[in-house]
């Protein structure tokens, strides 16, 4: 309950795109328990997929369309390509798809990585279990299922299938996004994703017959299903925009009650139908004894106010407990009317403090869990918080009691990541899993009273990470900073400078990457290839500070510590500039586009995913305004637009210069970052390309920003993006 609290409130983040979006399905023990106006004449006559270009891609044709930012006019050549409903842009990209699977094609390793990806990825994958009525829950895969299936059992009995989404849809496109239960667990809510969007169905059954029993409700985005006893349930969502509802801007976010057996029509909009109510962000939730509602609001992917309402007494007013947007400040607990907030008010590393409903504001907070040197991440179960803290990105978890005092520490197994410990107030066992880089996911049984920790279950994954080391080192950024990197590859590595190597960085939204394993990245070291994740500026592993260095007009040190790390692990020796690629998605899109533009003699190979890229626009589309908190616009000032266009990787690519090779990816589905920045970045590097590395564009169908991605698709996409690497570091083989 609590955890899916502070989802809704970080729901809107940017998150890491296609790894993260990969990420549930390789770490399955975590599963789950994320004045400029556009041209208005654009031609669509068809594509001529017969043009190509002297190397053999498809000639993107050139607009007219020009901007001006300050009295300065930027050309748009291929803004037509923003219109993902028009014939044209639909040609593109099947032809761009043409091209880029036929140079895959003859890769002569390509299906022996979609094998063993496929072989790795087959064991049988179980979540951790949690108690709804009668029933016990849990998630489970039998290895190659492209979405997790939902399971139900009462003690003695053999498990059922509850709800099984790869029956969805015939290609698995259709994924389960959300299941909730009502308070006595006989009635469930679940939403569903179709082709990747981030739009939702709502679909409510009978938990017992399983049984549908009324309308779906739809156009639901960026929403929680909290409920309010076994009435009804809070939920959020935009009104449909105009034009395409996958790249359309979307600013006006509001909280709506549903009451079971009434029409969506009717549903009452709780928050956010009035101007001064207006957020791009919206989330309300219940605490769970049904005494409060609490509603967040935000207007950007970093800080929000807070409301609270009584639901004990009819009609009862909103009560203000933070009117404005400098802290993330949410309730993660109540006993009566005493409320437990998690804040970064006056505390960037986050502490918890209390204070009673009647007088909610901060001047009323009294500290329980004070701020710390690490940063601070709040979870509760069986009556009792859970604090874990990153130290260096890695985990160390201790137990409070309601009074703040210290119980234990809970015992990890090592260094790595453990996940929220969470339950219900009355649970008596809790769960959590641990991972890092080279250890498959093991799901650990607590018992809170005791502090015992055991297994409840191993990974079944056909990895031994005895095989393998793991290590964290801290290297000098371009300004003096020390930054924190995990290099992971198997043990015996001989530092040759020639081991094919993949840096992962994202640096932005406050997103801290910390040590998970996943079968993608199992398979590259199985062919002796060096994993790299940097802890980039711009990221939440040191707290608030940590992020804002990496914002706004101090974005560029983001970049910065990227290059550096890749300068570390050639300057150890690890690997070489004709052997290293950089790859990240998203937010990390944008810092693999950045880096190869600014220094494209660094790295062989780049694997921008789902990528921001064009940095002038990306806020004229879906909800992407609510990242200028991160970016700034280039609206904001004279000085912001030419901060923003000096690194926009759209803006940076320059006729005349030898680029790595490049595979672009995204989806065509994609409304959190449109794959418009991707198919701009693709046809700007294809026209300016000067040497004879390849530049490509992958883009999968039917698919968005990563999450609930079919298993087949991953592997297909993994195998492509390992087999492209590999080829252009001149493996003519698989490496050992």
């Amino acid at each position: 309950m609590n955890k899916q609290f502070t989802s809704l409130v970080s729901v809107s983040v940017l998150t890491a795109g296609l790894i993260a979006g990969c990420s549930g399905l390789d770490n399955s023990e975590k599963v789950m328990k994320q004045t400029v106006q556009a041209d208005s004449s654009v031609d669509n006559a068809s594509f001529d997929s017969s043009s190509f270009d002297r190397k053999g891609y498809p000639v993107t044709r050139k607009g007219e369309v020009v901007d001006t930012y300050f009295g300065k006019d930027v050309a748009d050549p291929y803004r037509w390509l923003e219109d993902d409903r028009s014939e044209e842009t639909g040609a593109w990209v099947k032809t761009q798809n043409q091209v880029t699977f036929n140079y895959l094609d003859r890769i002569p390793y390509r299906e022996q990585l979609k094998e063993r990806l496929a072989d790795l990825w087959n064991y049988e994958k179980v979540g951790a279990p949690f108690k709804e009525g009668k029933y016990t829950y849990f998630y489970k895969n039998d290895g190659l299922q492209n979405q997790y299936v939902v399971y139900r059992m009462v003690e003695g009995s053999e498990p059922e299938v509850f709800l099984d989404p790869n029956s969805f849809s015939e290609d698995g496109t259709t994924s389960l996004a959300q299941l909730s239960f009502s308070k006595d667990g006989s009635i469930a809510a679940y939403s569903i994703s179709e082709g990747g969007s981030d739009w939702r169905k709502i679909i409510i059954i009978d938990a017992e017959t399983k049984k549908v029993l009324e309308e779906p409700l739809v156009d639901v985005k960026f929403s929680g299903i909290s409920w309010l006893g076994n009435k009804g349930f809070y939920y959020s969502s935009y009104d449909k925009p105009e034009g395409s509802e996958l790249s359309a801007k979307t600013d006006q976010h509001k909280l709506y009650y549903h009451e079971l057996g009434t029409p969506q029509a009717n549903d009452p909009v709780i928050f956010g139908a009035t101007e001064d109510e207006k957020r791009r962000y919206v989330a309300g939730y219940v605490t769970e004894d049904d005494n409060y509602l609490l509603i967040s609001g935000a207007t950007s992917t970093s800080g929000n106010d807070l409301y609270l309402k009584d639901l004990t007494r009819p009609n009862s007013p909103l009560v203000t407990i933070l009117d404005n947007f400098d802290s993330d400040t949410y309730v993660i607990e109540n006993q009566g009317s005493k409320l437990y907030l998690v804040t970064n008010l006056n505390a960037p590393n986050k502490k918890v403090v209390t204070v009673d409903a009647s007088k909610p504001s901060p001047e009323f907070w009294q500290d329980l869990i004070a701020e710390t040197d690490d940063v601070l991440t709040v979870s509760t179960g069986a009556g009792y918080f859970f604090a874990e803290y990153m130290v260096d990105a890695i985990s160390k978890v201790y137990q409070y009691d309601y009074q703040g005092n210290k119980v234990r520490e809970i015992a990890l197994p090592g260094p790595g990541s453990a996940s929220e410990i969470d339950g219900k107030k009355d649970d008596k066992e809790l769960y959590f899993s641990f991972t890092n880089y080279k250890t498959p996911g093991t799901i650990y049984k607590l018992t809170p009273d005791s502090g015992k920790v055991d297994v409840y279950r191993e990974s079944g994954a056909k990895f031994d990470s005895n095989n393998y080391v793991s290590k964290q080192v801290f290297y000098t950024s371009k300004d003096g900073t020390k930054v924190p990197m995990m290099i992971t590859h198997k043990k015996g590595l001989e530092l040759n400078g020639k081991n094919p190597t993949i840096l992962y960085g994202y640096g932005g939204f406050n997103v801290s990457l910390t040590p998970y394993f996943s079968v993608t990245r199992a398979v590259w070291m199985e062919q002796g290839g060096i994993y790299a994740v940097a802890n980039l500026r711009g990221g939440g592993e040191y707290g608030k500070a940590w992020h804002k260095a990496g914002t706004q007009l101090q974005k560029q040190n983001v970049f910065d510590d990227f290059i550096a790390a890749g300068e570390y692990l050639i300057d150890q020796n690890y690997t070489s500039s004709d052997y290293l690629a950089v790859n990240g998605g998203s937010n990390g899109g944008l810092l693999v586009g950045a880096v190869m533009t600014q220094r494209p003699d660094l790295m062989k190979v780049a694997l921008p995913a789902v990528g921001v890229l064009d940095m002038l626009r990306y806020h004229t589309f879906t909800a992407g305004a609510g990242w200028a908190y991160d970016y700034g616009t280039a609206e904001q000032s004279e000085e912001m637009f030419e901060y923003l266009k000096g690194y926009s990787p759209v803006h940076n690519v320059k006729a005349g210069v030898s680029y790595p090779a490049t595979l672009v990816t995204t989806g065509d589905h994609d409304d959190r970052v449109v794959p418009a920045h991707s198919f701009k970045f693709a046809a700007e590097l294809q026209a300016k390309q000067a040497g004879n590395a390849p530049t490509m564009i992958r883009i999968e169908t039917n698919a968005g920003h990563g999450a609930g991605t079919p298993v087949s698709k991953t592997i297909e996409q993994y195998a492509d993006i390992y087999a492209f690497t590999l080829f252009n570091m001149g493996f003519s083989e698989l490496p050992k």
